[in-house]
């Protein structure tokens, strides 16, 4: 990713159209695009909604909610008409059944597993909290697939600088006892509007490398 990193230095993205496409719990139904896909995904009330929300500059693209778990569907957005945005259901739901869970995973591992537009996956971690077993048990099954992810951590705002840089270095390290090294990193925040710009161009700088590399 070091080329990846370079690029984004000399690159910028602004959304200028930003468009819902389809929901659908079937990759199959996924839309018939060769597009890049980005897929935006994390732990229920991770503030994945909000996030997405920021980047696009748009209110309500996504549907945000005080009940976690809200999306339960693969939701395709057109960004700037040339990549897609996918906002994934979350894993570890609070409030919906065994059977629903279970569904839920299902589709989420067939998208991961055939959706080959999939050029990178964002994991939502919350950055108020130590590491969670379900996070890492994800993303160790993204690298065991061969899935290309990075990490963004969310509600940055809601720490004390100190505090904040504390809990990011605490997740590395335990990041880095099992993998040789940190995958890329954004720390961000929906309310203050925090990593936008480098999380657009990171996605900006691959998009570039797809069309240099076509």
């Amino acid at each position: 990713m070091d080329e990846t990193k370079a690029a984004v230095n000399h690159t910028e993205m602004k959304i200028k159209s930003a468009e819902f496409v389809v929901s659908n719990s079937k990759v199959e139904q996924c839309p018939n695009s060769a597009l890049p896909e980005y897929a935006f995904i994390g732990r229920s009330n991770v503030g994945k909604s909000s996030l997405i929300n920021m980047l696009t500059d748009r209110k309500s693209l996504a549907k945000t909610s005080a009940t976690p778990g809200k999306t339960q569907l693969i939701n395709h957005f057109l960004i700037n008409k040339n990549w897609h945005l996918v906002d994934l259901p979350g894993y570890g739901y609070a409030q919906v059944s065994k059977s629903t869970k279970k569904v839920f995973q299902k589709f989420i591992t067939a998208y991961f597993e055939k959706r080959t537009q999939m050029v990178c996956a964002f994991v939502l971690i919350d950055s108020r909290h130590a590491p969670q077993k379900i996070d890492m048990e994800f993303m160790q099954w993204l690298g065991e697939h061969n899935v290309p992810f990075c990490i963004i951590f969310t509600k940055a705002d809601k720490l004390k600088p100190k505090v904040l840089e504390k809990n990011i270095h605490n997740y590395q390290a335990e990041m880095l006892e099992i993998w040789t090294q940190m995958p890329e990193f954004f720390i961000t925040s929906a309310s203050t509007g925090t990593g936008k710009d480098e999380v657009l161009d990171y996605i900006e700088a691959i998009n570039q490398q797809l069309r240099e590399n076509a």
